[in-house]
C-alpha cells in the first residue's frame, strides 16, 4: 500500500509538471485565440452588461424559437463566466490543481494495484492502462468538439495533454507497485468475457 501511495504522489507531481509544460509556458497560445486590448475591453464590458451571474452560458441558447434561429445563423459561444476577477497566476489554483491531480492518481493507484494482482506482465499492464486512458481522454476532450462545437485544435491539444499526463502518472504508479503473484480467479469465474 505504501508503494501505491508513493506512486500516486509521484504520478501527481509528473502530471503537474506536464500540465505546466502544456499550460504554463505559453504553448496553449497555439490553440487559443486572442483579442487586442480594445476588443478584449469591449467584450468584457458587453459581458458585464448582459450576463447577470457566474455560470456557464450557451449564447444564443436554444430555449426559445428566436434563439434557436439565432444559434443556427451564428455566431455562437459557450462561455464559462465569472463575475469577479482573480489573479492570472493564482497560487491557490496551483495548490487546488495539485490536490485534484493527487486525488486522480490515488484513484488510479487503487485500481492499478488491483490490476497487477491479476495481470503480472508489465507490458500487458501498460497496454491495458493505455487503452483505458485513450478511451477516457477521447471521451473527455474530443467529445467537446463533437457535442459542444468546441475548437478542434483546442480539444485535440487538451486530449494530448490528458493522454500524456495520465499515461505517465499511470506508468509511474505501475512501476512502483510491488510485483506479486497472480491472484486466483474467483470461484466460478472464467477467463472469457
Amino acid at each position: 500500500m505504501v508503494r501505491a501511495l508513493i506512486g500516486a504522489v509521484a504520478g501527481a507531481v509528473a502530471m503537474f509538471i506536464i500540465g505546466f509544460i502544456f499550460f504554463g509556458i505559453g504553448l496553449e497560445r497555439m490553440v487559443i485565440g486572442s483579442l487586442d486590448n480594445a476588443q478584449a475591453a469591449a467584450v468584457q464590458q458587453a459581458m458585464a452588461a448582459n450576463i447577470p451571474s457566474t455560470g456557464a452560458y450557451v449564447i444564443p441558447n436554444m430555449t426559445t424559437p428566436e434563439q434557436t434561429i439565432m444559434y443556427g445563423h451564428g455566431p455562437t459561444a459557450i462561455i464559462q463566466y465569472d463575475t469577479k476577477g482573480y489573479p492570472a497566476a493564482d497560487p491557490a489554483v496551483m495548490i487546488e490543481g495539485f490536490i485534484e491531480m493527487l486525488v486522480v492518481t490515488l484513484i488510479m493507484a487503487f485500481g492499478l494495484r488491483r490490476m497487477v494482482q491479476y495481470i503480472p506482465d508489465f507490458g500487458e499492464q501498460i497496454r491495458l492502462l493505455g487503452a483505458a486512458i485513450l478511451g477516457i481522454a477521447i471521451f473527455m476532450r474530443i467529445g467537446d468538439a463533437i457535442w459542444m462545437h468546441y475548437s478542434w485544435s483546442f480539444s485535440i491539444y487538451g486530449f494530448i495533454n490528458d493522454a500524456i499526463s495520465l499515461s505517465v502518472a499511470g506508468a509511474i504508479i505501475l512501476k512502483l507497485l510491488p510485483k506479486g503473484s497472480v491472484a486466483a480467479a474467483p470461484a466460478g469465474a472464467t477467463s472469457d468475457l
